[in-house]
């Protein structure tokens, strides 16, 4: 009895992920690089994912299945109004969403998505290496990050700053490279709650090196698994 309580248990505490990498506008060539990290990131924590390019995955009969949504460096308008309406209800029912990179790029015209990942892309400069300055040593995310983090990546710049309105977790320094115009104040890694879900951002993860980085996938994971509850959506 104990073995089969245990195994109803496991099966409970399974997480369900999509994973969704559509793109309309840029398209990254580490989004395989992406795909096979997280595979992996599943297999290690028994979490069940699924990937898709398909907007008509975004059904609430079909989101039902998961407990979180990956938009993995998305790009441009890729949702139609009812695949909006049934994200945004996934997620404010509970549902979490995480955001890789150009996760920033994406429906630019969408109010209510705006608000979901936090801040939208405005330019970068040419890839190089800064320190990241980690925020919170108590989210499960950015606990264990060196500080400062130093690393090479393709570094956003955004429209607004999403300081006030969510968590920041780590921000740039921007006197450690050139090109920053966040007037010193940049935000690159944040979460917050919308509704009943819960967002987590990361504007890191450009370069394909990324996702073979021990840090950045342990970053991610740990991500995953604090917007996702385990919480598989009712209606």
């Amino acid at each position: 009895m104990l073995a089969i309580a245990a195994a109803v248990l496991a099966v409970a505490q399974t997480k369900a992920f999509l994973v969704f990498s559509k793109t309309a506008g840029y398209r990254h060539d580490s989004i395989p690089d992406g795909i096979e990290a997280i595979t992996a990131i599943a297999k290690e924590r028994h979490w069940m994912v699924e990937f898709s390019e398909d907007s008509t995955v975004f059904k609430p009969t079909n989101l039902k299945r998961f407990d979180g949504v990956v938009f993995l460096m998305t790009t441009g308008d890729i949702l139609d109004p009812d695949q909006k309406m049934a994200l945004q209800a996934f997620v404010e029912k509970g549902g979490g969403w995480v955001g890789l990179h150009s996760a920033a790029d994406t429906e630019y015209k969408w109010d209510w998505y705006g608000k979901l990942v936090g801040a939208w892309f405005a330019s970068h400069p040419a890839q190089q290496e800064a320190k990241v300055r980690i925020e919170s040593k108590r989210h499960p995310s950015t606990r264990f990050l060196p500080n400062p983090w130093v690393r090479k990546d393709e570094w956003y710049n955004y429209k607004t700053s999403p300081r006030g309105q969510v968590t920041v977790l780590a921000s740039l320094d921007e006197t450690s490279y050139t090109g920053g115009s966040m007037n010193g104040d940049h935000p690159i890694i944040w979460c917050h709650s919308v509704g009943k879900g819960r967002s987590w951002y990361s504007g890191i993860g450009h370069t394909k090196e990324s996702y073979q980085d021990p840090l950045f996938l342990r970053m991610l994971a740990e991500g995953m698994n604090w917007a996702a509850r385990s919480h598989r959506q009712g209606n």
